[in-house]
């Protein structure tokens, strides 16, 4: 679902892209502005990133430290991996969502709108933030699931971290593989 979710939001680029040139036009043209166009703006961008953040944890693509974790072992990194999810992760949004959920609730039955002239309401932003914390909560139990899978063996990862540490050895073995093969077939001779 947070892979569905995070393919479909690439279009809220789009419109964002589309409001601030018809804004900046219409500023240039008819020497007029409006802050509900610039909130426009960033609710779009916010919400993009929001709700395609969990599809960024899910295919891998996050962003590492590459100095140490590059050099580690494929099991250092699932357990860096396992530990980070569970102790960082999951905690930050558990508190994320504990703190966000009547902060939405309170500002969608005030009404609540932005404090600044012609701005919108403030309610569907901080919505995009409940459902993007919503969506890393499942994203991270899927992630421990899958890092637990990976470790015991039982599943297969299909967006392993690849160093070139690991491509250097994936070309070793193959490397001693093929010399392993050459050398049985002289034998065989």
């Amino acid at each position: 679902m947070n892979e569905w979710i995070g393919k479909q939001v690439g279009w809220l680029i789009f419109v964002a892209i589309l409001v601030s040139a018809l804004n900046a036009i219409v500023r240039k043209v008819f020497n007029y502005s409006s802050n509900g166009y610039l909130e426009l703006q960033w609710y779009l961008y916010g919400a993009a990133f929001m709700l395609a953040a969990s599809w960024v944890i899910k295919t891998n693509d996050h962003v590492r430290i590459d100095l140490i974790y590059g050099r580690l072992s494929r099991n250092a990194r699932n357990w860096i991996e396992l530990l980070g999810h569970i102790f960082f992760l999951m905690p930050f949004v558990l508190v994320m969502i504990y703190f966000l959920w009547p902060y939405v609730i309170r500002s969608y039955n005030s009404g609540e709108m932005s404090a600044n002239a012609g701005g919108l309401i403030l309610w569907p932003a901080k919505l995009m933030l409940l459902i993007g914390f919503l969506q890393m909560f499942f994203q991270g139990l899927s992630e421990i699931i899958k890092r637990v899978g990976v470790m015991t063996g039982t599943y297969i990862d299909p967006n392993p971290y690849v160093t070139a540490r690991d491509l250097a050895e994936q070309e070793a073995q193959q490397l001693a593989a093929e010399i392993l093969k050459a050398q049985q077939a002289e034998q065989a001779k």
